[in-house]
């Protein structure tokens, strides 16, 4: 029987497993809200649905897997504010239900180490809603529900290079600030070894070995490029966004030794340094 997977809010990491899924013979139906992506969705092998929108009890018949990773609103999670019945009903049908969260949902713990039975305490009101959607997908009963708490992630066309080369980077300084972080090739790696090996219920978290202070990130960029290392700025005096600044409010290091334990995972980009080298290696081949 063709496995199915029905993709809502079919961006980033969702078409990186797509590259992965595909050659084995894969369906793949993905959701857009924008017309002007369908035909992008269409030239890689996905069939688009334009959704909110689109019926969507068809490719809900025909789905063997779900992936979730739109985004919660002021509403609630989008998927069941609209489908949670008809999602409910066909728990049984599904072999593998995975939902893409974030390690936003632990809160700030001042650079210390989390895993994945650390108790959810967003301090954010994007992590907030996180822990509710979580909550209530959970709440489903019978669906095999995996979820993965992503750390921030880059990849190709998502790298601070531009940024570095076009001067606007900037080395945001705020004392024991560390993020983890995670390239999307590793991302589709997970969520394939997940559905390979479902185990209902598991909460992964999502990240590299190598939380680190977001100002080396940045300098060891400048390093591979042969450029200036950009000025240091003080986050207490920093022009930032409300957005941007919100990130700094949580500081923690999150342990993936979950996904090498339990999925068998052995990470293509160990640390942000492989990461970038392999980033600018493929822009110079392209």
């Amino acid at each position: 029987m063709t496995q199915t997977l029905l993709s809502f809010g079919h961006g980033y990491s969702a078409r990186a497993l797509s590259r992965i899924l595909l050659p084995q013979d894969w369906r793949i139906i993905g959701t857009t809200r924008s017309e002007d992506k369908a035909p992008r969705l269409m030239n890689e092998g996905v069939e688009p649905r334009i959704w909110p929108g689109a019926d969507m009890i068809p490719a809900l018949n025909a789905a063997t897997h779900l992936l979730i990773s739109a985004s919660p609103d002021d509403a609630g999670d989008p998927v069941l504010a609209e489908l949670r019945a008809q999602i409910a009903k066909r728990a049984d049908q599904f072999t593998w239900v995975g939902y893409l969260s974030t390690t936003g949902v632990y809160g700030d713990h001042q650079g210390g180490w989390v895993d994945e039975n650390t108790p959810l305490t967003p301090s954010t009101s994007r992590g907030i809603a996180r822990v509710k959607a979580e909550a209530d997908w959970a709440s489903i009963d019978g669906l095999p529900l995996h979820i993965f708490r992503l750390a921030g992630i880059y990849g190709p066309g998502r790298g601070p290079f531009s940024k570095v080369r076009n001067g606007t980077a900037r080395r945001i300084i705020k004392r024991g600030q560390v993020f983890s972080r995670t390239h999307v090739a590793d991302i589709a790696r997970i969520l394939a070894a997940s559905i390979d090996k479902p185990n209902p219920g598991a909460a992964y978290n999502v990240c590299d070995n190598d939380p680190a202070p977001p100002e080396d990130v940045i300098a060891y960029a400048a390093e591979l490029l042969g450029l200036p290392i950009p000025e240091a700025v003080d986050f207490e005096t920093a022009d930032m966004s409300p957005m941007a600044r919100s990130f700094y409010a949580e500081s923690k290091k999150v342990r993936n030794d979950r996904i090498k334990d339990e999925l068998g995972i052995e990470l293509l980009y160990p640390d942000y340094r492989s990461g970038l080298r392999a980033l600018l290696a493929q822009e110079i081949g392209a």
